[in-house]
């Protein structure tokens, strides 16, 4: 009898939990007695996990919140090596949560344990000497982009590009009419979508000045409606505050629901830099990226961030397909100039493009990251 097949894997954020269950369900498919152990949400531990550990114990954001739970991250990483250290895997998969995970794979590592990161950090954007650190730390990168493989390759660090879940759970043309329907949008309507981001330091930043915007295109466009995207009640509140102190006499659809219905319902989109910009790329709808923060932070970004761009589109283009408007560009006159431009131009090309990058990204990635973690192990 062989024993069966037995990966480790850690999993820190809701994010983390979706990728993890999809590579369960892939691997399953080749090996359907094998065994999965260590951190893990509800969708992993639906699909088979063991947890060892809840995933609620390492989603901690913010400096102070970590800072507070660091005696008790500290314990539950010294407690899994210990417990993979006398029970050793055939493989460790460490999905995301680049500081916790890092810490463990090189742990895993040099006690001989085969080690996998999932998700590559934002590593060629800054900090790139963290590679070092990476390529120390694990034997394979799964990454969702393929100009994240290509930086790796440059340093010879081994990196595997899969294609990213997202662009496979999004399908290459979207039902405008049906998300209209299912937000009780007027289904004839122009529509702005407007996302000034789910944290509350980009609300505060970016409320202002995309209302203000939308004054403009009100303005010059009577039968324009604006649909607001809220991650939460906390955001809602804050942008109520915000549109009543700026522009009460707009009207705006607030929607709490995913960003993705909303554009989708959309003719366009204005929006904080972030993932929402490639998921807009996928559902196909022009956007104006506009981003600000604190001055010093500024200041301290711009020195240490090595892209031209922001914006995963741009980023994966390397040219401006959407304009980027950052810091003191990122005013309601320039915004208006652009916002303008997209909702009632011709973005024929720039929607082939999009298709284009759609299909170069959707490559089954559940299916491919299974496939790389088994070829490491010889199990392909």
């Amino acid at each position: 009898m062989t024993k069966p097949l037995r990966i480790a894997i850690v999993a820190g954020e809701i994010s983390g939990d979706i990728l993890g269950a999809g590579f369960i369900q892939a691997v399953k498919v080749r090996y359907p007695d094998a065994e999965f152990v260590g951190v893990a949400g509800p969708r992993m531990q639906a699909q088979g996990c063991e947890a060892l550990f809840d995933m609620e114990e390492l989603a901690v954001m913010g400096i102070v919140e970590v800072l507070g739970r660091l005696p008790r991250l500290f314990k539950v990483k010294a407690e899994l090596v210990k417990y993979f250290s006398d029970n050793p895997p055939d493989v460790f998969v460490g999905i995301d949560a680049p500081d916790f995970n890092l810490r463990l794979e090189k742990d895993l590592k040099d006690r001989g344990i085969k080690t996998v990161h999932y998700v590559s950090p934002s590593v060629w954007a800054w900090r790139q000497k963290r590679i070092f650190k990476i390529e120390a730390a694990t034997n394979l990168v799964l990454a969702f982009l393929p100009f994240e493989k290509a930086f790796y390759d440059k340093f010879n660090v081994p990196c595997q590009f899969v294609g990213h879940t997202m662009a496979d759970a999004i399908p290459l043309q979207t039902d405008q009419m049906a998300a209209r329907e299912l937000l009780g949008l007027e289904p004839t309507k122009r529509w702005l979508a407007v996302l000034p981001g789910s944290r509350g330091s980009e609300m505060g930043m970016l409320a202002e000045p995309f209302i203000q915007t939308c004054q403009q295109l009100k303005a010059k466009h009577p039968e324009l409606g604006f649909v607001v995207a809220l991650v939460n009640e906390k955001r809602r509140a804050q942008f109520e505050q915000a549109w009543q102190a700026t522009a009460p006499e707009l009207d705006f659809e607030l929607v709490d629901d995913t960003a993705r219905n909303v554009m989708i319902a959309a003719d366009a989109v204005l929006l904080a830099s972030g993932t929402v910009a490639l998921e807009c790329m996928l559902v196909k709808r022009p956007m104006v990226v506009g981003y600000k923060v604190k001055p010093l932070t500024a200041w301290i970004a711009k020195r240490m961030l090595k892209t031209k761009y922001v914006s995963l589109p741009n980023i994966m283009a390397d040219r401006e397909l959407v304009t980027e408007l950052l810091q003191e560009d990122c005013t309601p006159d320039k915004l208006f100039h652009e916002v303008d431009k997209i909702l009632y131009g011709d973005t024929t090309a720039l929607m082939a493009q999009f298709e284009q990058m759609h299909k170069t990204i959707r490559c089954n990635a559940d299916e491919q990251a299974a496939q790389a973690v088994l070829a490491l192990i010889d199990k392909a």
